[in-house]
C-alpha cells in the first residue's frame, strides 16, 4: 500500500521543518521568533526564578513579558482561579458577575479619582482600541496623536498607535489604518530638542506637542494616547514638569489625555500606576497583563464618567468573547490584593539598591551610555565612547548586534532580560516580589555580561 510511505514523508517532512525551529519538535512558532536565536523552554517557575526543561534556573528579570508582577508560583491567585473555575467557569461578558463586578470596583478604588468606569477586554492592543473609539464618540474628532519610539500594541488599530516603526511597518505592509499622527517624546539622551536643563526640554518638548495640535487642527484631535513612562522603548523617564504641561495643553485644546498603563501600571514604577508617579490626572487609562499579574489575559479601560454616559444611556454594540472572563477577574482579585499586601511597598524600598547598582554600571564599562527608570523598570543603553551613538541600530542598519550578545551573556549567567526598541538598550523589569539580594546577584551578571561583549 502506498498510504504508509505517503504519510511517513509529510511526517518526516514537518519534523524537518520543526527541527530548524529552535531546535523543536512541536508545530508551535513563537511571537517574536527569530530563528538565530532560539528560545529557551521554560517549565517551572516560582518567586523571581524560572527553570528551563534541563533544571537550570534563571532570575526573570523581565516579569517574561513585564506582567508576572506577583512572581511565579503566587499560590492566592492559584487557589483564586481554582475556586472560581468550581463555581462558575465562564460567564458571556454580555452578563453580569459578582467576580467581574468585584474587580471592577477594586480599579476604580486605586486608580486616579476622576475614573470611575471600567469596561473589560482580553488584550492591551483590544483596550487601546476600545479606548480611541471611546475618545473619538465621546469629542466627535477622529485623530489621536501618540509618540515615536512608543509600543501600544500590534493588531492594526494598535499597531497604527504604536510609534515603533519595526512593528508599525510589518502590520501596515499590507494595509493601513488611518488617523493617527505622531509627535517627539521628550528623551533625555540624543534628543531631538536643544534643551540644556530637564526644565527646558519639558518646555521645548511640550511646545512641540501644542505645534503638532495646533497645525493638525485642535477640532480634529480626539486624543493623546502616551506610555506615562517608556515600556519597551526603553524605560523613558519624562523631564520635570512636561505631563503637567501636556494636561494643561489637553483641557485647552479640549483634547483626551488616555494614559497608557500596560506596562507602567500595578505597581511596577513604585506606585499603583505610572501616571500616579506624574501627579496628574487623565481622562482613561488602559490596562493588561499585569492586573492578573499574567495568570490569565485580561486587559480593559478605565474612564471617567463623562465619557462613558453614551454607554450606559445608549448601550454598548461591540464586545469581546473572552472580555472580564471570570477566571482572569479571580485572579485580578488576588493579584490586587498581593500588591496592595506589600508589593508597591517593596519596589519602594528596593529601588535605591536597583538604580544605584545600575547607575554604577555607567562608571565601569565605557560602553554604557546611560542608564534611565524609574521604580522596577529600568534601560540600560549602550553607545560607542567615541562617538555617543549607538554601536548598531537595527531599525536603521543591517549587521551584527552587540546587544544581543549582552542578552545572550546575561542568560548564560543566570538572567533574563528584554531588548529594549530599539534593540541599544537592554530592560530589566523584575516580579515586584525581587529583594535587594535578588537585584544585586542580577546587575553583576550583567555587569560580567557587558565586560564579557565590550571589554
Amino acid at each position: 500500500m502506498v498510504s504508509i510511505p505517503i504519510w511517513k514523508n509529510i511526517i518526516d517532512l514537518r519534523l524537518e521543518v520543526s527541527s530548524t525551529m529552535a531546535g523543536s519538535d512541536d508545530a508551535t512558532i513563537p511571537h517574536w521568533y527569530a530563528p538565530e536565536r532560539p528560545p529557551i523552554s521554560i517549565r517551572d517557575g516560582d518567586g523571581v526564578t524560572v527553570t528551563d526543561d534541563e533544571g537550570t534556573q534563571y532570575l526573570d528579570f523581565l516579569s517574561q513579558l513585564y506582567c508576572v508582577n506577583a512572581g511565579h508560583g503566587n499560590r492566592a491567585i492559584v487557589d483564586a482561579m481554582t475556586e472560581q473555575l468550581e463555581r462558575v467557569q465562564y460567564v458571556s461578558p454580555s452578563k453580569r458577575t459578582p467576580v467581574r463586578a468585584e474587580l471592577a470596583d477594586r480599579l476604580v478604588d486605586v486608580a486616579p479619582d476622576p475614573l470611575s468606569d471600567v469596561v473589560f477586554s482580553v488584550t492591551g492592543s483590544e483596550a487601546n482600541e476600545l479606548a480611541i473609539q471611546f475618545a473619538r464618540e465621546y469629542t466627535g474628532a477622529s485623530k489621536i496623536l501618540t509618540r515615536y519610539q512608543s509600543y501600544h500594541g500590534s493588531t492594526y488599530a494598535a499597531g497604527a498607535l504604536t510609534g515603533d516603526p519595526e512593528t508599525r511597518n510589518a502590520v501596515e505592509s499590507h494595509a493601513a489604518t488611518t488617523g493617527v499622527v505622531k509627535f517627539l517624546p521628550p528623551l533625555t539622551h540624543r534628543s531631538p530638542f536643544e534643551a540644556e536643563t530637564p526644565e527646558e526640554l519639558a518646555e521645548q518638548a511640550a511646545n512641540h506637542l501644542e505645534y503638532v495640535i495646533r497645525n493638525e487642527g485642535p477640532d480634529s484631535v480626539a486624543a493623546i494616547l502616551t506610555e506615562p513612562i517608556g515600556g519597551t522603548s526603553g524605560a523613558y523617564t519624562a523631564p520635570p514638569g512636561y505631563f503637567e504641561r501636556v494636561r494643561e495643553l489637553c483641557d485647552e485644546y479640549d483634547v483626551l489625555l488616555i494614559s497608557d498603563e500596560v506596562i507602567a501600571g500595578f505597581g511596577r514604577c513604585g506606585e499603583w500606576f505610572g501616571i500616579d508617579t506624574e501627579g496628574v490626572e487623565p481622562d482613561m487609562m488602559t490596562f493588561a497583563k499585569a492586573v492578573t499579574s499574567g495568570y490569565a489575559p485580561l486587559a480593559g479601560v478605565l474612564a471617567r464618567p463623562e465619557i462613558t454616559h453614551s454607554l450606559r444611556e445608549d448601550g454598548f454594540p461591540i464586545g469581546q468573547t473572552f472580555g472580564g472572563h471570570p477566571v482572569a477577574c479571580a485572579a485580578g482579585n488576588a493579584a490586587l490584593e498581593a500588591y496592595e499586601d506589600g508589593l508597591i511597598e517593596n519596589v519602594r524600598a528596593v529601588e535605591p539598591t536597583f538604580e544605584s547598582a545600575l547607575a554604577a554600571l555607567e562608571d565601569e564599562h565605557e560602553a554604557v551610555g546611560t542608564v534611565r527608570g524609574r521604580g522596577f523598570h529600568w534601560a540600560v543603553e549602550f553607545t560607542d565612547p567615541e562617538t555617543g551613538e549607538p554601536f548598531m541600530n537595527p531599525w536603521v542598519e543591517d549587521g551584527h548586534n552587540p546587544v544581543v550578545d549582552v542578552l545572550g551573556e546575561a542568560a548564560d549567567r543566570g538572567v533574563l532580560l528584554g531588548g529594549g526598541r530599539p534593540k541599544t538598550q537592554i530592560v530589566l523589569s523584575p516580579p515586584l516580589v525581587a529583594d535587594e539580594d535578588d537585584v544585586t546577584t542580577a546587575v553583576d551578571a550583567v555587569s560580567e555580561a557587558i565586560a564579557a561583549v565590550f571589554d
